[in-house]
């Protein structure tokens, strides 16, 4: 792949010298793997077109989700980061990446929600807006979530199963995990972080996840599993 950003450089020049055009913003749309082979581009970017915010799209950070969206590691997205910063910093510019990140999509176990969700934690990221995988036409990975298959290799009897996340529980769970600082959220978190053997992420540590319910959360839990009945059946004795 021809990773020479000179044309694309040019073509910003030019369009900078028109008359009449003060100044072009981009706040999306940038393939950050690909900028990073050719570090010129980011600087014209950085020096130029940012208007404070950038948002990238490394769409995850654990491999098993990476490989079915044919993204790269996080690696690119560290190595562009420090670029971005750097040049910004040399014009004197504050500005900032804001990267996208998707959950439940095919490929994505719980495990590594948890790993994307202390990754967030770990660099000061708080989602507003999140979005859950929804399968679409056309798209290599509505393929997979409905066969549980990878087009992308060849497949076969003995080819390996696409790990799927569907079922309203764990979508919701996927979710949640993208805004481990929303207090609703942290009730389903706990229940997973426990059923997972990962009851250590639960605190008030640095690296815990979520908080640990605090005394008026446990007693209205109690409140609630006192007012559940449970179902009757024709096994259930009946009180005389």
């Amino acid at each position: 792949m021809d990773t020479n950003h000179e044309p694309t450089i040019n073509l910003y020049r030019r369009a900078r010298d028109l008359k009449g055009i003060k100044k072009i913003l981009i706040a999306s749309g940038v393939r950050y793997d690909i900028a990073v082979e050719d570090p010129r581009y980011i600087k014209e970017l950085a020096t130029h077109h940012v208007g404070g915010y950038l948002k990238i799209a490394p769409e995850h950070t654990e491999e098993g989700p990476l490989s079915k969206m044919m993204k790269p590691g996080m690696g690119s997205y560290d190595r562009f980061k420090e670029l971005f910063d750097t040049y910004s910093k040399q014009v004197g510019k504050e500005q900032y990446l804001i990267p996208y990140f998707i959950s439940a999509h095919p490929g994505t176990r719980d495990e590594d929600m948890v790993n994307l969700a202390l990754w967030l934690k770990k660099h000061r990221f708080r989602l507003d807006q999140v979005q859950n995988f929804y399968p679409s036409p056309l798209a290599n990975s509505t393929t997979m979530y409905y066969t549980g298959k990878n087009p992308l290799a060849k497949i076969g009897y003995k080819s390996e199963d696409v790990f799927v996340p569907k079922g309203d529980k764990q979508r919701r769970l996927h979710k949640a995990l993208l805004r481990y600082h929303d207090p609703a959220n942290w009730p389903l978190i706990r229940q997973a972080l426990e059923a997972m053997g990962k009851k250590h992420l639960i605190g008030s540590r640095r690296d815990c996840l979520v908080p640990a319910p605090t005394i008026e959360e446990m007693r209205e839990a109690r409140r609630q599993n006192r007012n559940t009945r449970p179902a009757l059946t024709k096994h259930t004795p009946m009180a005389t």
